[in-house]
This record gives C-alpha cells, sequence and structure tokens, in this order.
C-alpha cells in the first residue's frame, strides 16, 4: 500500500468524451488539481449518435495536446506524479484503445506506474470527488450504456444486485431525443422539453414494475415513444408533453426499484448510504426524485457533482489513485476491453443479456 499523497494522471476516451485531469488522493480526500475535456458533439451531430471510427479519429487527434494542458494547468511536472491512469474498457474500442495506449506511453516514458481502470469502477467512486463518501454504499450506476443496483463493499470490491434487461436508461434518452428530432445530446434534449411539457397529457408504461426484483427494462419504454409520436400530429407542445411523461416513466421506475434495492441493502447493514452516479445523475429532477426516495427509506443520499456525472478524467484519476494507494497496478500488456463488468463473476454466471465472443455485458 502507498502512503502519503497519490497523485495521478487521469485518461478518458471510452465513448465521445476525450477528457485528462490530475488529481491527488490524501487522507482519503479528493483534490481535482486540474481537468480538461474535449466534446465530440458537432462531429457526430449529422449521424444521430456515435459513430466509433469518427470518436477514435477524434480522440487520436486531441489527446496529446489535452494531455499537456491538464499537465501544466495543474502545475506539476512529470516527476511530481505517483502514476497515470487510462480507462480499459468497457466502451467503444476504437476510442478505448486510443486512451490506453496514451497512457502506456507515458508510463513506458516517465517510468510510471500504469493503472488500467475500469470505466464503471471510474463512474462508481466518482461521489469520492466531491465528499468524502465512506464505504460500503449501495449504488445505482445509471448512464448512457448502463443500469444497474451495485453493493460497493470498497475499492474493486462489487456485487451487483440487480440490472437492465435491454437498454440502459440513458440510451433510452438518446433514442427518445431522435425519435422526436430533438438537437444535441439526448439527455440534456428530452430534460429541456420535459420542462414545457405535462407528463399526464401522454400515458407511458412502467416495465418490470409490476415484477418482483431489481431488474430493470427500457426498451418497450422507447418503443411506446415513438407510438406516442405518431399517433397524433407531433406538435411543440406534443413534444414537450411526450418528454415529460417519458422522463417521469423512468423517473417512477428507478425510484421504486430504488426503493427496493435499499429495502434489501437495510436487512444486511447498518451503513445506509445510497449513491447515484453516471450521466443520467446529471437529470435534475431524477437526481431530486431519487434523494427524496433515499430520505423516505432513511438512506444518507450522495451523487457526484453535475460536471463529473458525464465521462470525465478525473473520476478516471480518482479510481487510479485509489487502485495505486492499494497498490494494484497494471501491465504495459494490458488489453483494450469493449465489455468489462463491474462484477465480472455475476455477469459471467448469471448474465441478464448478451454475452459472446467479446465476454459478458452485465
Amino acid at each position: 500500500m502507498m502512503q502519503g499523497a497519490v497523485t495521478v494522471l487521469g485518461i478518458e476516451t471510452s465513448c465521445d468524451e476525450t477528457a485528462a485531469a490530475v488529481v491527488r488522493l490524501e487522507n482519503g480526500r479528493a483534490e481535482v488539481l486540474s481537468e480538461q475535456v474535449a466534446s465530440q458533439t458537432e462531429e457526430h451531430a449529422l449521424y444521430g449518435g456515435v459513430v466509433p471510427e469518427i470518436a477514435a479519429r477524434a480522440h487520436v487527434e486531441r489527446l496529446d495536446s489535452l494531455v499537456k494542458l491538464a499537465m501544466r494547468d495543474s502545475g506539476l511536472g512529470w516527476g511530481d506524479l505517483s502514476g497515470v491512469a487510462a480507462t480499459a474498457g468497457p466502451g467503444l474500442i476504437g476510442g478505448v484503445m486510443a486512451g490506453l495506449a496514451t497512457a502506456k506511453a507515458i508510463a513506458l516514458a516517465r517510468g510510471l506506474p500504469l493503472v488500467a481502470v475500469n470505466h464503471l469502477e471510474g463512474h462508481a467512486l466518482s461521489p469520492r470527488l466531491g465528499e468524502e463518501v465512506q464505504f460500503p454504499y449501495l449504488l445505482l450506476l445509471v448512464s448512457g450504456g448502463h443500469c444497474q443496483f451495485v453493493q460497493v463493499d470498497g475499492v474493486g470490491r462489487y456485487r451487483r444486485l440487480g440490472s437492465t434487461i435491454d437498454d440502459a436508461a440513458g440510451e433510452a434518452f438518446d433514442k427518445t431525443a431522435k425519435l422526436l428530432g430533438l438537437s444535441g445530446q439526448g439527455g440534456p434534449a428530452v430534460e429541456r422539453e420535459a420542462l414545457k411539457g405535462d407528463a399526464k397529457a401522454v400515458e407511458l408504461p412502467r416495465p418490470l414494475l409490476d415484477r418482483p426484483g431489481l431488474d430493470m427494462s427500457f426498451s418497450g419504454l422507447k418503443t411506446a415513444v415513438r407510438r406516442a409520436a405518431e399517433e397524433m400530429p407531433l406538435t411543440v407542445q406534443r413534444r414537450a408533453d411526450i418528454c415529460a411523461a417519458f422522463q417521469a416513466a423512468v423517473g417512477d421506475v428507478l425510484a421504486v426499484k430504488s426503493g427496493r434495492a435499499m429495502a434489501l441493502v437495510a436487512e444486511t447493514t447498518e451503513k445506509r448510504t445510497f449513491v447515484v452516479a453516471g450521466g443520467v445523475a446529471a437529470n435534475k429532477a431524477l437526481r431530486a426524485r431519487l434523494e427524496a426516495e433515499a430520505r423516505h427509506h432513511g438512506f444518507q443520499f450522495a451523487a457526484p457533482p453535475l460536471r463529473w456525472c458525464t465521462d470525465n478524467g478525473a473520476m478516471i484519476a480518482l479510481a487510479g489513485a485509489e487502485r495505486l494507494r492499494l497498490g494494484l497496478v497494471d501491465g504495459l500488456d494490458t488489453p483494450a476491453r469493449a465489455r468489462w463488468p463491474l462484477d465480472e463473476a455475476s455477469a459471467s454466471m448469471t448474465p441478464v443479456y448478451g454475452g459472446g465472443k467479446k465476454g459478458a455485458k452485465a
């Protein structure tokens, strides 16, 4: 175990955000010394979604300058770093390879330890960027590619309690935005429209709420949105109403399932902390709904500051620092992984969906 302060450069390239940050971890407290993020929203706008080849190329073009800016803004030299961390999966494999190769090159050239970070672990630990959230805690990881309940007992110690069996909540937000012709990033676009709509004006389903357990489903909800958009003229108000109804439906599913998860956890531990992380945690309406649910069940609520909900380098640097502090380092032959569940044992033994040559999805 490494003693004293641990300072790590973190690189994130799993999807369409190129990011680099420097984080110092000391006495359990994280300090973000610098961070840089370059979005690719404009590059993918014409295609209605992220194009993997375009994303990978953009990462390659921007990484060197972003790393230099992050190091400059931190006021540190290479000799001040304890190590370098990068997302090694899961994600779009071209982007993951670009970021991991950059980190490997820095580690080799500067003689620094390499930490290959699971992107989901970055999200799982991200609330600790804003405050000293103590282990263990119940995590709802809700993003564009993932939606699951995880018992977090410590760094590298995760147990899946439930997951989506098809689309993630964030993916459903993105597809809803595309179906309704909204511009910009899907989640924020739907959230903005929902503020102008009446959720009761459109009836949408709440999938799997009539079934016990913590598994979720959002594919049918997305289909219901398509039908609602096609059954009558899509006026400006109709579109806003659909967005409000969709957001309310997602909120109901997440709140009810979260309540069940908290009740389950409360049976086995006196430590009652409910953490929400991932891009969808930036949705203010859903965040408030989940915080109220936590209070109702007697749980302390924690979530990352809004800027660290979506993909960012600071969470990767923090996860790298946490692992490095425990002596968990990786070799330069560590591969990039398109799929990499947090709880690999559960994903392999009881996958909720998918599999194949690339490994279990969840």
